[in-house]
């Protein structure tokens, strides 16, 4: 029988720079949570908003009131989500509330107009009928939990308390391996970034940056990667 895969919300994602860093995505649970929430604050700023426009409509009719509560709820409806989450926290209230915040798939804050393109589509996301069938079932068949309106913008919604992590790899203990031949201070340098940040880049990194030293390693893939490490270590504990 094969073996389970274990279902985990911690994701890695590989940056520009060849780091990689993991993601805690939130499932659905949490972020109906923090839309509850939300929805509970916009019904209560809307009932506030009814309030002023019954006053208001003494003074400018009731036409005028009607159309400054539906304005309102317009607003509350399709701008409450975008300047919170384009904000500096990058999280609504509820998600604050929740410990969750929307960022890039990199990790990175979102932008603008993300913010406009995820929650406009959340219209896509509610249907049929307001149930939030199909936002439901793309947050659940996609490996991030990303609803329509995610998928389309390069988002995802992460934990906010555990920030991203770089994910550095168990390197394995190889023995020092004596250099072949003698280096450069510049070489030198570099052989020790790379013992230092091997475990910062996933293993295809690792191979491609090592394949670039198989003149000095005499190897290449895996091994090349070993020896390096090894002639590494080597060069420190000779420095001592």
């Amino acid at each position: 029988m094969a073996e389970a895969v274990r279902l985990d919300t911690l994701q890695p994602v590989e940056l520009a720079e060849g780091v990689e860093i993991r993601l805690r995505i939130a499932g659905p649970l949490p972020r109906a949570g923090a839309y509850l929430l939300d929805f509970l604050i916009r019904v209560l700023l809307l009932l506030a908003g009814v309030i002023l426009c019954m006053l208001a409509g003494i003074a400018l009719g009731g036409r005028v009131a009607n159309g400054l509560m539906l304005l309102a709820w317009f607003l509350l409806d399709w701008l409450y989500p975008v300047i919170y989450e384009a904000g500096r926290r990058g999280a609504t209230p509820g998600k604050r509330f929740m410990g969750l915040r929307v960022v890039q798939a990199s990790g990175s804050p979102v932008t603008f107009g993300q913010a406009v393109v995820r929650n406009f589509l959340r219209f896509i996301d509610s249907m049929p009928f307001y149930t939030h069938a199909f936002g439901m079932v793309s947050c659940l068949a996609s490996a991030r939990f990303q609803r329509l309106g995610d998928l389309a913008a390069g988002t995802v919604v992460v934990y906010d308390r555990m920030p991203p992590q770089p994910a550095v790899a168990a390197m394995e203990q190889v023995p020092p391996l004596p250099l072949p031949v003698s280096l450069t201070a510049d070489e030198t340098r570099a052989l020790g970034l790379f013992l230092e940040r091997a475990g910062l880049w996933p293993r295809a990194r690792r191979i491609e940056i090592a394949n670039h030293a198989s003149a000095l390693s005499g190897a290449t893939g895996d091994e090349g990667v070993t020896r390096l490490l090894g002639m590494a270590r080597w060069v420190r504990e000779k420095r001592g």
